[in-house]
C-alpha cells in the first residue's frame, strides 16, 4: 500500500499493511517550533528551516525531508502555500533559537518582553504572548458584555479573533481574489506529486466560536441560562460555515481525502456540557455540516476535540463524524481499551498513540517505547487508527524522545 491507500484503509476499517502515521497534517497533531528546532539539531539537520506556520500555537511546518524520514502518511494542503523564501522573515524564539514567521505576521515587542497584536486602528489588543511563553493568548472578546441585537457586525468581529486574524495556511491567503482557483491548482499538483493522503483544515467550530466571542465563562453559563441567544448565534455561524464548505467542496472536494473540523467539547473531567445540551444545541448543526460534506464531496469528516468526550461520541458519530482527534487518553472515560471496544467499529482514532504530557516529555526511552507499542496494539486491530501523539508535541519534549517514539512505531509496523 502507498500512504494514501493506507490512511483510507484505516478510515474504512480495513486492516492496512502497516499503521499509518501523522505529524503536522493538522494544527492539533503537530509539533512545537521549539521542539522541532531541537529535533533538527539532534538528527543533524540544522540546515533545514523552522517555519512557524501556525503563529498562535507556534507550530512548525516540517520539511519534506523530515516527513519522509519518519514515514508520515498524510499532508495538509496548506503547506503548498508560502513556498518562497520571500514569504518568510527571521525571528528569535523564546528559547533563543532562530525560526521564520510568515511575512504577514508582525507582533509588537513590548518593554516587558511580551508580544502583542493589534487591530488595524492600533487600539484593540487582540492577543498576547508573555515573555518566555510559547503561544499567544486571546485577549479580545467582542461579545463579552452581551449578545448584539443583530449580527451585521459578526463577520468583522470574527475577523478580530486571533484564531481568524492570525490563521495558518492556506487560510492566510483566503482574501486573495484567486484563492479558490489557487487552492484547487495546488491540491491537484500535490495529488500528482505525492502518494500521501491529503487533508484540509476547515474549522467550522460552533461551541468554540461561542467561547471566542463571548468568553468561556459567559458562554458556558449561556448554554444553561440563555439558550435562545445561543441558538441565534449558532445559526449565524452555521450560515457562514456552510458558505465556506460550499467553496471548499467545489474547489477540492474531489481531490482531498479528509476535512478537519474543530470544536473542543471536553475537559479532563468530562464534557463541557451535558449530553442533552449537546443534542439540543450542537448535534443538529454538526449533522448539517457533515451531511453537506458527504453530499458534495468525497472527503471524510474529522473532528478535533480535546478532553473527555466519550459521553458525546455516540451523538457525534450519529451526526456524521468519522474521525476523532487527539484522543486524550488521560481524561475521564477515555481509556484506550474502553474506546476501542465501545467505538472502534464506528470511528477512526487519530491520536492517542502516546501521552504528550507526562510520558513523551518526561518518560524514559523504555517507557516511551512500551506505551507506543501498547497503544498501537490496542488501537490498530481492524483498522480505524492513525498513529499520532495526544495533541501537539510540546516545546519541552526532548528530541531523543521523539526519535524513540518513531522508532517504536517502526518496530511495531515491522512485525
Amino acid at each position: 500500500m502507498n500512504s494514501r491507500e493506507r490512511v483510507l484503509a484505516a478510515i474504512n476499517h480495513e486492516q492496512p499493511d502497516i499503521v499509518p502515521v501523522d505529524m503536522s497534517a493538522t494544527p492539533s497533531s503537530g509539533i512545537s517550533a521549539i521542539a522541532y528546532s531541537n529535533l533538527l539539531k539532534y538528527i543533524d539537520h540544522s540546515d533545514l528551516p523552522v517555519k512557524i506556520y501556525d503563529v498562535v500555537q507556534q507550530l512548525a511546518q516540517p520539511d519534506q525531508i523530515i516527513i519522509d524520514r519518519f514515514g508520515i502518511d498524510v499532508l495538509d494542503i496548506g503547506r503548498s502555500f508560502n513556498i518562497l523564501p520571500t514569504d518568510w522573515y527571521p525571528i528569535i524564539m523564546a528559547n533563543g533559537a532562530g525560526a521564520l514567521y510568515p511575512k504577514w505576521f508582525h507582533p509588537v515587542l513590548q518593554s516587558d518582553g511580551s508580544y502583542l497584536t493589534f487591530d488595524e486602528d492600533g487600539k484593540r489588543v487582540l492577543s498576547r504572548m508573555p515573555i518566555g511563553a510559547t503561544f499567544f493568548d486571546q485577549t479580545y472578546f467582542p461579545y463579552v458584555d452581551g449578545y448584539p441585537s443583530d449580527y451585521s457586525n459578526l463577520d468583522a468581529e470574527m475577523g478580530r479573533i486571533m484564531w481568524a486574524r492570525h490563521v495558518h495556511s492556506p487560510w492566510d491567503h483566503a482574501g486573495e481574489p484567486d484563492f479558490w482557483l489557487k487552492l484547487r491548482e495546488n491540491a491537484i499538483c500535490m495529488r500528482k506529486t505525492t502518494d500521501k493522503a491529503l487533508l484540509i483544515v476547515c474549522g467550522c467550530n460552533l461551541f468554540e466560536w461561542g467561547t471566542f466571542l463571548r468568553r468561556m465563562d459567559n458562554f458556558l453559563m449561556d448554554l444553561m441560562c440563555d439558550q435562545s441567544n445561543v441558538e441565534k448565534l449558532l445559526d449565524e455561524l452555521l450560515i457562514r460555515h456552510l458558505a465556506t464548505l460550499e467553496k471548499v467542496c467545489k474547489s477540492v472536494g474531489d481531490i482531498v481525502d479528509i476535512i478537519r473540523f474543530g470544536d473542543d467539547l471536553g475537559m479532563t473531567s468530562g464534557p463541557f456540557m451535558a449530553p442533552e445540551i449537546y443534542r439540543q444545541l450542537f448535534k443538529p448543526r454538526h449533522k448539517i455540516l457533515c451531511d453537506y460534506v458527504k453530499s458534495h464531496s468525497k472527503m471524510h469528516t474529522f473532528i478535533h476535540s480535546c478532553g473527555s468526550i466519550s459521553l458525546l461520541m455516540p451523538d457525534l458519530i450519529e451526526a456524521g463524524i468519522e474521525i476523532f482527534n487527539p484522543v486524550q487518553t488521560n481524561a475521564f472515560r477515555m481509556d484506550p481499551v474502553f474506546l476501542k471496544k465501545e467505538f472502534g467499529n464506528d470511528c477512526t482514532f487519530w491520536g492517542g498513540g502516546i501521552e504528550t504530557a507526562g510520558m513523551l516529555n518526561a518518560g524514559t526511552q523504555e517507557k516511551i517505547r512500551a506505551q507506543v507499542l501498547e497503544r498501537m496494539e490496542v488501537f490498530s486491530k481492524g483498522g480505524g487508527f492513525v498513529f499520532n501523539t495526544v495533541h501537539n508535541i510540546l516545546p519541552d519534549v526532548p528530541p531523543q524522545n521523539i526519535v524513540t517514539m518513531f522508532d517504536a512505531v517502526k518496530e511495531f509496523n515491522g512485525r
